[in-house]
């Protein structure tokens, strides 16, 4: 391929972007990243985040870090439960949101969630972590990457690019960059996209909001959480100064405009009824609910992740975990191509697999939309929606579509956590299943001592690590193999006789991680 002065070229580094980088790294790839903005943007977006990024950050060992974070954003939420009553942090800032996320501004309570429900009480100690602001996940990303040794750059933005079936050439107000691939991660507008001509179909916007963090008076008389009205929806808090208002009045004239104190304060007014007085604006932005996905998430060697590959509104705090959930999945198999360890049809499975949890992601805000317009039939709607939220079912299922957790990647294998996201198993080596995948390599989980299932995963040296262990709390399952995404390649279960059940892991190993060569063992 001639001289490369990366493997891959990564445009845009924000928190997917970063999480790719890092991913790439795992994998041995050379990548520098492209980042246009000069520091990481402080623009209100995302102020907390759903289990499967949780998950994902959890298995390469960042809990400790989302954790402190999280104990940041609840002692602001206890400052704000105290202003606002006068001093005494009340009930709720004491014991925590009791929330686990909300569907259309309809709460949804923890404590109505069945946990027994496939995927909903299996994340381990990711399962605690919601209140994470996207600025702190892209810094504690960013210190990731360059822990790693990947190149960003920051203050350089890409121009352009010609790729051809050996490399692509990207160009640059700096100069230009020969890499072997190119990732599009540079958002909704994204530039690749359009140069590299991915077809973008979906639906146009038909509401206008604004998300905001302000300092105003008057607010004695506003709803705390989300309250509907007869002209929109609108939320105050959890954090003070913190206001969003959905209108449905059409999209914005100019979404790049200036959001003004003026502005905010006559939208505020017009869907809360309350006078409030906004004196100053901390940040502030707008958005609307055009929803939109590209076709296929690859055109030869140019490759889409994230908001470059799906827009759609950020009701649920969705778009985040569906980004980095493209930049797990696709980071290993890119990596494992240019390593040489896998074919490159392995990243058709990038599109196949993540194209139509992309699509679920936006109906699930249109959904949204749906059950927030002012008019009596959807009004209806959202009172029906308002009652199965109040019952176990109900609120189940909402936090099920809300976390992503009847995904199920099509993959060989009839047993139930083939295709799934892999249970944070606690085993007796004293740690729990996530704890192995910190080096981003494939895990065979052998846990009924089995020197056959062993033998069978010896030609995986560097690819698929061997731990054997027992898991008390399942003792059912005889052996598990994860891939480097924590997504379950094969499962088995014990059997009648001594040995495991090794069906089909053969198979598995060489579909994902190609011929073996050597082994190593662990545990």
């Amino acid at each position: 391929m001639g001289a490369m002065d990366y493997d891959v070229v990564v445009a845009g580094g924000g928190p997917v972007g970063l999480m790719l980088a890092c991913e790439l790294r795992l994998g041995g790839a050379r990548v520098a990243v492209l980042e246009r903005l000069t520091e990481v943007d402080p623009t209100i977006k995302g102020g907390a985040i759903t289990t499967p990024s949780a998950e994902a950050l959890y298995r390469r060992g960042m809990l400790p870090a989302l954790a402190e974070v999280q104990q940041q954003a609840m002692d602001r939420f206890r400052a704000f439960m105290r202003e606002r009553n006068g001093g005494d942090g009340g009930g709720t800032a004491g014991q925590g949101l009791g929330y686990v996320g909300h569907f259309a501004g309809i709460m949804l309570r923890a404590d109505l969630v069945d946990r027994t429900e496939p995927g909903l009480g299996d994340a381990g100690p990711a399962a605690e972590i919601s209140l994470v602001p996207q600025q702190d996940i892209e810094r504690l990303l960013g210190e990731r990457a360059a822990e790693l040794g990947v190149d960003v750059r920051r203050g350089v933005e890409l121009t352009g690019f010609e790729a051809d079936e050996e490399a692509v050439t990207v160009r640059t107000g700096a100069g230009t960059i020969r890499a072997g691939w190119l990732v599009g991660c540079d958002g909704g507008r994204s530039t690749v996209r359009k140069l590299a001509g991915f077809a973008f179909p979906g639906t146009d916007p038909e509401i206008t909001c604004h998300q905001a963090v302000v300092e105003m008076t008057g607010t004695e008389d506003l709803e705390l959480g989300w309250a509907a009205t007869d002209t929109g929806v609108y939320a105050y808090g959890p954090m003070p100064g913190r206001v969003v208002t959905v209108e449905f009045d059409g999209p914005p004239a100019d979404r790049d405009a200036p959001v003004t104190a003026e502005d905010l304060q006559a939208r505020l007014r017009r869907v809360s009824g309350v006078d409030v007085t906004i004196t100053g604006v901390r940040t502030a932005t707008r958005f609307t609910d055009h929803a939109r996905q590209v076709t296929e998430y690859r055109k030869g060697r140019v490759l889409l992740a994230g908001d470059a590959a799906h827009v759609h509104s950020a009701f649920g705090s969705q778009g985040l975990s569906l980004g980095i959930g493209d930049a797990m999945n696709l980071g290993w198999k890119l990596a494992a191509v240019i390593g040489g360890r896998a074919p490159e049809g392995l990243l058709d499975t990038y599109t196949s697999e993540r194209h139509p949890v992309g699509a679920q992601i936006l109906d699930w805000t249109r959904s949204h939309v749906a059950a927030m317009r002012p008019d009596p039939q959807s009004r209806a709607l959202r009172e029906i929606v308002s009652d199965l939220a109040g019952t176990v079912t109900g609120t189940t299922y909402l936090t099920a579509r809300l976390n992503s957790a009847g995904v199920r990647y099509a993959l060989p294998g009839a047993h139930p956590l083939t295709g799934r996201s892999a249970p944070d198993l606690e085993l007796t080596d004293g740690g729990r299943l996530a704890d192995h995948l910190h080096g981003g390599r494939a895990l065979l989980l052998d846990l009924a001592d089995d020197p056959e299932l062993r033998a069978l995963a010896a030609g995986y040296a560097g690819r698929v690590d061997i731990l054997t262990a027992g898991c008390p709390s399942r003792p059912e399952l005889a052996a598990v193999l994860v891939r480097p995404d924590g997504f379950t390649a094969w499962a088995a279960d014990a059997g009648a006789q001594e040995r495991t059940p090794t069906a089909g892991l053969a198979e598995a190993l060489e579909q994902w991680f190609g011929a073996p060569e050597g082994a190593v063992t662990r545990g």
